[in-house]
């Protein structure tokens, strides 16, 4: 998910409202968002005063007239009265997520907790979720947070809340239901690939979104951006930054950034992020659906860690804001990118807030992102330098992964790569786990601290060449556990 940094855009020439840019999935219990107005067949002006129609306006017209027939057969007829309503609404996002699987409408309840896990903090599992087959599929648990502690993990099927199915519900509703008063608990019913449906109890809690944590491993930095769902995730980086030089002084030998399971977040955040390590220069650019909606975003003069060697770790669960960093500096060779394929999500959503957020908000797909060499990473993901799996793979494996949901282009009515690009077919990793590996231990994390330490080789077959220390890495849970608040 990518938001742009205080994005205004004119709904009509009197009316301007303002409008998020998000690059992500969504949050379980918020609603992350995305940027750039786009159309569709219809499409009212914020104050309604203007229709704007795609074809021929008097077919559209009665395709209008047959909907609001069937809305009022379906009152008046159905076996038990309906809420009209609610009707409308599941008609709104039916229409919406025909178009692709991140376009959505969001109550004026869903908006208003949207801005707030902007702020920082918000009440839920801390689970980064999208949609798929009907199900709530886990992009990531957001580290620290219950539903990690309660062992969720990325590609967990969600199909069931608290015995009742979710198969079918909208998105956004599945979210809200995962929302609730602190210290409640809920279950999910979870499908997790190659075992038994099982049923995860957790704990509800105020998840203080903690977007950056640091360290020293020897003479490496090492950084972890969990979220770019968060305003002050830039500044959190700057200061990592600023503790680690305070430590090392000249003994720094280089820094690895930890994007795995970042699963998104705003555009200002991602551009910021990604202009800490680069001196100007185009960070992204974004194209809509006409020709002339290009907007290029840039860094600014300076870079912190000049002349740093710069590892990028990024998996599966790397998605969207956090594609957009990676992608940036890979194209720049300012950093050396480690690790599996990323997600691929290179759409962007515009939040549209309707009558100001009292009815609710848009979350429209109006734009595709590119890197600055000009390529899309829809659906492709982007592939890193140096491969490296943090578990063991056998062939089998290889085998079953070729049927499984693998990243964005398995997502129902997902947008295809404009320029033809492919996400790789399952293969067996250039670099894995030795057998007797402990799953407790880090292994892609050793393995980049190993090849910092060695001058960073930007080449697989170097750096399949370089050794590992004999102390290993504890797997990364490197952000303060969330605490429960006492509800009011």
């Amino acid at each position: 998910m990518i938001q742009a940094p205080n994005n205004i855009r004119e709904d009509n020439a009197q009316k301007p409202t303002k409008r998020g840019w998000l690059i992500a999935p969504v949050i379980a219990g918020s609603v992350c968002f995305g940027a750039i107005l786009g159309g569709g067949a219809v499409a009212w002006s914020a104050s309604h005063a203007e229709l704007k129609m795609d074809g021929n306006r008097e077919a559209t017209l009665h395709q209008l007239d047959i909907f609001a027939d069937v809305l009022a057969r379906a009152t008046i007829d159905y076996v038990v009265p309906p809420k009209q309503d609610k009707m409308i609404e599941a008609a709104i996002n039916g229409m919406l997520s025909s178009l692709d699987p991140h376009s959505s409408f969001m109550s004026s309840n869903e908006y208003t907790n949207m801005q707030q896990s902007t702020n920082g903090e918000y009440g839920g599992l801390g689970l980064e979720v999208s949609s798929e087959g009907g199900a709530v599929k886990v992009i990531s648990p957001m580290d620290g947070s219950p539903g990690e502690r309660a062992g969720m993990r990325s590609g967990d099927k969600i199909i069931a809340i608290d015995g009742v199915t979710i198969i079918g519900l909208p998105l956004d509703q599945a979210v809200e239901k995962m929302r609730g008063r602190p210290g409640t608990t809920i279950e999910l019913t979870v499908i997790r690939d190659g075992e038994d449906r099982k049923i995860v109890r957790i704990t509800r809690e105020i998840i203080v979104l903690r977007p950056v944590t640091h360290r020293i491993e020897g003479n490496v930095g090492y950084i972890r951006v969990s979220t770019f769902v968060n305003r002050h995730t830039t500044t959190e980086l700057n200061r990592a930054i600023d503790d680690i030089q305070r430590q090392l002084g000249g003994r720094l030998k280089g820094v690895v950034l930890d994007l795995r399971n970042n699963g998104g977040g705003m555009l200002d955040q991602a551009v910021g992020v990604t202009d800490v390590f680069m001196d100007r220069g185009e960070v992204v650019s974004t194209r809509g659906r006409n020709p002339d909606e290009v907007e290029r975003l840039y860094g600014t003069a300076g870079e912190k860690l000049a002349g740093v060697p710069l590892a990028i770790l990024i998996n599966s669960g790397t998605a969207s804001a956090s594609e957009i960093v990676a992608g940036a500096l890979q194209d720049r060779g300012r950093a050396v990118i480690i690790g599996t394929t990323t997600f691929g999500k290179g759409s962007v959503q515009t939040i549209i807030p309707l009558s100001n957020g009292r009815d609710g908000a848009l979350r429209l797909t109006t734009a595709r992102y590119y890197t600055p060499s000009g390529r899309s990473i829809q659906g492709a993901g982007i592939d890193p330098d140096i491969e490296i799996a943090a578990r063991r793979v056998t062939a089998a494996d290889v085998e079953r992964q070729r049927a499984e949901f693998r990243g964005e282009e398995d997502l129902p009515n997902a947008l295809g790569n404009d320029s033809g690009a492919k996400r790789k077919a399952p293969h067996m990793p250039a670099d894995m786990p030795p057998e007797s590996w402990k799953d407790t231990d880090d292994y892609q994390l050793q393995r980049a601290i190993a090849l910092v330490n060695a001058g960073l080789p930007k080449t697989q077959a170097a750096a399949n060449a370089v050794p590992l220390p004999p102390v290993t890495v504890a797997a990364v849970t490197t952000t303060p556990k969330a605490k429960a608040k006492k509800a009011n």
